[in-house]
């Protein structure tokens, strides 16, 4: 029987959407599982996006666009990064994706030969090394520590530049582990990439959501080398409308359009014109966005408490909706406590693995306060046992 490739052989399946997997279905099964795996509002968009959906369903406005995104949404995006960040692009240098994980993708493929490396800070997203590999780089992982609240440290990043390192990844607020970098940590990352003639690429998705702290724009200091990743999916609780963006030289975005123009052409046309309106309605989703940061700071209070008061020493996020535990004390591989939460305790977590993260686990909190209450209830009951 002919096989797949070896690029596919070699390619680790995502652990969040296994063991998320494994959660559903155990749910599906008829058993009582509370699911904090996916990184996933649990909120319903803004009412003002909803009735644009619709709109643009009534409008017919359901056809193929331009590959790169509507003028009119990369407009947008223009306006909104003025007036939030005061970073200044033409339209010509942004283009919208199918989530801001295709951004990263098409990113990753148009700056990376074989062989070259890109810099990591860790722990990180599951899916930077797989687009690296499937890109034919190499991960170059510098770790950070729970201690210092898993920020990099720029001279630990420095060190770890050869000849061959290519771009190094900036996420934050970060996923897995909600840390929010510091302004000089960021310029002094940002500094290195001008340095060593480096690209930056800085993941921007929970940018709405932080709760200590200042959220810093990594694309201040050197436009001309930053791609700006983006997206609808966690601020704007757009997730299943898969509508993501990037903001960067004309060179660059031009290379990636390319390449998404033979691989999935544009995205979803009715979630580009809703999209649109979000960022254009700015004190309707302004408010949206107060509420559920309102709502994530209280139930990450009530987590990170919780779980420390069990024994699991967790430091407290500054941003995004996920907790990082040392689950340690369930058992020393964070795959097995990871299983036994969910099996035995009926608490689906992620396992630090494939974030580079050994003894820790991922919980998200973008779920209800009653669940979460219950989910410390459980996992109090299994460690007692």
């Amino acid at each position: 029987m002919p096989q797949v490739s070896q690029a596919l052989r070699t390619l680790k399946a995502s652990s969040t959407v296994a063991f998320n997997a494994r959660a559903l279905e155990l749910q599906r099964e008829g058993v009582d599982v509370i699911a904090m795996t996916a990184g996933e509002p649990d909120f319903q968009p803004p009412a003002h996006v909803l009735r644009a959906a619709h709109d643009a369903i009534e409008r017919g406005m359901t056809k193929y666009t331009a590959s790169e995104g509507t003028r009119d949404l990369r407009q947008a995006i223009v306006d909104k990064h003025v007036r939030e960040n005061d970073l200044h692009y033409a339209p010509e240098q942004v283009i919208v994706s199918t989530g801001g994980k295709q951004v990263l993708y098409n990113a990753f493929m148009a700056m990376l030969d074989p062989g070259d490396e890109v810099i990591l800070p860790a722990p990180y997203w599951v899916s930077y090394p797989a687009q690296v590999q499937l890109a034919g780089g190499v991960s170059v992982p510098v770790a950070t520590s729970a201690d210092d609240g898993f920020v990099p440290d720029p001279a630990a990043i420095a060190a770890a530049i050869t000849p061959r390192t290519r771009a190094i990844v900036v996420n934050s607020p970060g996923n897995p582990t909600g840390a929010v970098w510091p302004a000089e940590v960021l310029r002094a990352i940002a500094d290195l990439s001008e340095r060593h003639d480096l690209w930056l690429i800085t993941d921007e998705l929970y940018e709405h959501l932080v709760y200590d702290g200042e959220f810093t724009a990594a694309a201040q200091w050197y436009p001309e080398r930053t791609l700006l990743v983006h997206g609808a999916s966690k601020g704007y609780a757009l997730t299943g409308w898969r509508l993501g963006w990037g903001c960067g030289p004309t060179s660059l975005i031009q290379a990636m359009a390319k390449l998404q123009g033979q691989v999935t052409s544009n995205a979803n046309a009715i979630a580009q014109h809703a999209t649109r309106v979000a960022l254009e309605a700015v004190d309707e989703t302004a408010a949206f966005q107060a509420m559920t940061r309102a709502a994530y700071r209280e139930r990450r209070d009530v987590i990170v408490r919780g779980l420390n008061d069990l024994g699991l020493p967790t430091p407290t996020p500054q941003g995004a909706f996920y907790v990082m535990a040392d689950v340690r004390a369930i058992d020393p591989d964070e795959t097995v406590a990871a299983t036994a939460l969910l099996e035995r305790a009926r608490v689906g977590v992620v396992p630090g693995t494939d974030f580079l993260a050994p003894g820790f686990a991922r919980l998200s909190y973008a779920t209800s306060l009653p669940a979460i209450h219950t989910a410390l209830e459980r996992i109090g009951a299994f460690l007692a046992a």
